[in-house]
């Protein structure tokens, strides 16, 4: 008697709105790690000793680096060196490239220090939605601006979990430019073999959800880890389709870890 094929369930543990996706491009820092308050504090205290050192004169300016508001303003998903120049062209101070520079090398060194020192953990919710889309086949890539990805990565345990990395170092060596631009999910997509209508991006930064949309995405996903009421809104407005908590809310309930 002739048995027909067993099904593959496999995509039926993922939330329908990933069922028709063939690839998913994933940033790093505050979606697959716990690495935003890493760099949000190396920022501050980067930038902070820098008003510090300036004049008096115009104490607006020289109000000390908001780890919230500023971060997700300016430097969130950015180059080191784009970030450093938006924040400092956001309060009216010296952003020639010789400052930016300097300040981008501060807070590169104070990133160092506290990475090696604590290390970081990957959110469990989005390992739980990795492991599903492996098991249902869909390649999956991470995507950086920062030049530390694959350590974080790596010290969190989940490296191995990725088909493809595109890191800050990557983005350098091919003169990709930064987000909102897509060209780095461009490239992550690329070396996936699938084509961005067919993929997705998941972000929490407002740059990063920005460069999903303009890159043509099938689907934009932004993740609020944000305490504010705000962030959410802020992330939709900016090209995401849809918003979550924790990437865990996209695997079906029920489903094997």
């Amino acid at each position: 008697m002739h048995r027909p094929p067993t099904p593959d369930t496999s995509r039926n543990t993922l939330a329908p709105v990933l069922r028709d996706v063939r690839a998913v491009v994933f940033d790093t820092d505050g979606v697959i790690t716990d690495s935003a308050r890493v760099h949000a504090a190396a920022w501050k205290e980067a930038f902070d000793a820098f008003l510090r050192a300036g004049p008096p004169q115009d104490p607006g300016r020289r109000r000390p680096f908001d780890v919230r508001d500023d971060y997700l303003r300016y430097v969130d998903g950015k180059s080191r060196l784009d970030g450093a120049a938006a924040f400092l062209h956001s309060r009216g101070l010296d952003a020639s490239a010789e400052t930016v520079s300097a300040v981008a090398a501060d807070k590169e060194c104070l990133f160092t220090e506290r990475l090696r020192a604590h290390g970081v953990d990957a959110y469990p919710g989005t390992v739980r939605l990795v492991r599903a889309l492996r098991r249902a086949g869909i390649p999956r890539a991470a995507a950086s601006a920062s030049r530390h990805a694959g350590e974080l990565l790596a010290h969190a345990g989940v490296l191995d979990l990725f088909d493809v990395l595109v890191d800050g170092g990557e983005a350098a060596r091919l003169g990709l430019p930064g987000k909102p631009r897509p060209d780095l999910f461009l490239e992550a997509v690329r070396r996936l073999g699938v084509p961005a209508g067919r993929a997705a991006v998941v972000e929490d930064a407002l740059a990063g959800v920005e460069a999903g949309r303009r890159g043509g995405f099938a689907l934009v996903i932004g993740v609020d880890r944000a305490a504010g009421p705000d962030m959410g809104e802020s992330l939709l407005q900016h090209g995401a389709d849809i918003v979550v908590s924790d990437l865990g809310e996209l695997v079906v309930q029920g489903a094997s870890k």
